[in-house]
C-alpha cells in the first residue's frame, strides 16, 4: 500500500507551507533570508522614529582673554574635535539622528561672520528649518582658567522655538582628554536621564 503524505495543519502559515515543501538546504536559505529581511525592517523602522537634530559647532567663551597663538590653535582644534565627538555619540547612542550641516554651510558661515550662534536671536531655528530638523543644538565651552572650564549645550525644538534642554558639565584642565571626557559624560548622563527628546 502507498502511504499518503501527511497533511499540513489548516492553520499553518504560508511560510511554513513553503518551507515544508522545499529541500532542506533551500528551506534553510529561505529562513535565513526571511530573518535578515525582518532585522532590516526593524532597523529601518528604528531609524525612522529617531528625532533629527542639527548640531552646530562648539564656540568658545574665553574669560582669560588668552592671546597665545599656540593655545588659540589648540583650543580651535579641540572645539572641532568635540563637535564631531558629540555628533558621533548622539548617533551611536540613538539619542538623535544627526543631520549633515553641509547643505547650509554657506548660510552658517555668513551668520558666524557677524555673531555667535549661541546668541543670534533665533538664527539657529532658521538653520534647523532649512535642514528639516526636529531639534537644533548650540554649544559652547566657557574657559574660566586653564584649570576650570565648562561645556554647555542648549537644545531647542525647531517647531516651537522653545528650549527643551540646557545642560552643562564642569571639567578640570584645558586638554584634549579633559574636553573629550566631558562630552562622553554629558551624553551618557543624557541617555541615563532620558533627556533632550521632548518636543
Amino acid at each position: 500500500m502507498m502511504k499518503s503524505k501527511p497533511r499540513l495543519k489548516r492553520n499553518a502559515s504560508l511560510k511554513e507551507c513553503l518551507i515544508k515543501g522545499m529541500p532542506h538546504s533551500v528551506s534553510r536559505g529561505f529562513a535565513a533570508a526571511a530573518a535578515l529581511l525582518w532585522l532590516w525592517s526593524i532597523a529601518c523602522a528604528a531609524e525612522q522614529v529617531l528625532p533629527s537634530i542639527a548640531a552646530l559647532d562648539f564656540e568658545l567663551i574665553d574669560d582669560t582673554q588668552d592671546k597665545n597663538p599656540e593655545t588659540l590653535a589648540a583650543q580651535k582644534k579641540r572645539l572641532a574635535l568635540i563637535s564631531e565627538q558629540l555628533r558621533k555619540e548622539f548617533n551611536d547612542t540613538g539619542l538623535y539622528r544627526v543631520l549633515d550641516n553641509a547643505p547650509v554651510a554657506g548660510y552658517i558661515a555668513e551668520l558666524k561672520a557677524g555673531q555667535e550662534l549661541r546668541a543670534c536671536n533665533g538664527c539657529e531655528i532658521d538653520i534647523g528649518k532649512k535642514l528639516g530638523a526636529d531639534f537644533v543644538l548650540t554649544a559652547w565651552v566657557q574657559k574660566v582658567s586653564n584649570l576650570i572650564l565648562n561645556i554647555n549645550i542648549e537644545i531647542k525644538s525647531v517647531a516651537s522655538g522653545q528650549t527643551i534642554l540646557n545642560k552643562s558639565v564642569d571639567i578640570r584642565g584645558n586638554t584634549d582628554q579633559s574636553w573629550s571626557r566631558g562630552i562622553s559624560y554629558m551624553v551618557r548622563d543624557m541617555v541615563e536621564k532620558k533627556q533632550g527628546r521632548r518636543k
